[in-house]
């Protein structure tokens, strides 16, 4: 197949390009390089991979000829509040709109990464896809609207769109803003982990080798309109995921406590029979593997630094 995926220099998107290359696609990314984290650690992501820096805002989309698009860029993270909204509403909803335009022309096939942050405090756990959604962010409530997004343009245009709602992906090259890249670098450096809240918040947490099975099965056999979660097996709290990362890691993390922050759920838990009747999928990797897959690339790195 002839395939695109955006944001394909970040952590998901450039596993997946790399996993679609493997497999013999004919597979292309995008990426604006944005710099909401380091531009170097993206240009790392994407050493040795076919990615073009494209810019969803603003540079032509032609789709022509492409089979299937894996739409994963966006602008990530729950602290959303404030000046920096507008640049939520732009990255996650006016690009996705482009891209949904130039896909509904060309008549490929559209995977949408949408977010658990959707769901908020969600009314029950574990969690499935028809449960009311309740975003505590302004990036849950810009994702939940390009899924709206995407849903008009199936009703009116004929959009053939499958949405995925990842939970809470890890694994080597996370986003060094997010909770496991932190605690791994702090533990490597030997320096405290600043833990937001109490510690007892949980997580689906979903390795990234199995967020791609997922992604790649949806595009190849998920019907046109269905929604699914993507979540491990394992629900997992802070307080733990942070011993299990000290036994792997066979050294002591020191924590220091600070406040909660806004828009951060208490709990996301993945009811995943959807997407295990449809396709097939399910988690495969233990928590304590992965987390140890994770542990080992960021060691290797501050050694080789």
């Amino acid at each position: 197949m002839r395939l695109v995926v955006t944001g394909a220099a970040g952590f998901i998107g450039s596993h997946l390009l790399q996993a679609l290359v493997e497999r013999g696609h004919e597979a292309t990314g995008w990426d604006a390089f944005t710099d909401y984290y380091d531009p170097r650690l993206k240009e790392e992501n994407a050493a040795g991979l076919p990615v073009e820096r494209v810019d969803l805002l603003i540079d032509p989309l032609d789709l022509e000829g492409v089979d299937g698009v894996f739409h994963l860029a966006g602008q990530p993270g729950v602290r959303s509040f404030g000046a920096v909204f507008p640049v939520y509403v732009e990255r996650n909803l006016l690009a996705s709109q482009r891209l949904l335009e130039a896909a509904v022309t060309a008549g490929s096939r559209v995977v949408h990464a949408s977010s658990s942050s959707i769901y908020g405090d969600a009314e029950t756990y574990p969690t499935p896809e028809d449960t009311t959604p309740r975003p505590l962010s302004p990036y849950g409530i810009t994702k939940l609207a390009s899924e709206h997004l995407a849903c008009a343009y199936a009703q009116e245009f004929g959009l053939d769109v499958v949405t995925l709602r990842y939970f809470t992906i890890y694994g080597p090259r996370q986003r060094p803003d997010m909770a496991f890249a932190r605690m791994a670098a702090c533990l490597a450096d030997g320096r405290p982990f600043e833990i937001f809240g109490d510690g007892t918040q949980s997580r689906s947490f979903t390795y990234v080798d199995d967020a791609v099975d997922a992604t790649v099965a949806a595009m190849d056999r998920a019907p046109g309109g269905a929604t699914y979660n993507v979540g491990g097996g394992e629900e997992v709290s802070m307080l733990e995921a942070i011993e299990v990362l000290g036994r792997v890691a066979g050294r002591r993390l020191e924590l220091v406590r600070s406040a909660r922050r806004e828009g951060d759920a208490r709990r996301t838990a993945a009811d995943t029979t959807r997407i295990q009747r449809d396709l097939g999928w399910r988690a495969e990797t233990s928590f304590e593997d992965g987390l140890a897959a994770q542990w080992r690339w960021a060691a290797d790195r501050v050694a080789a630094a």
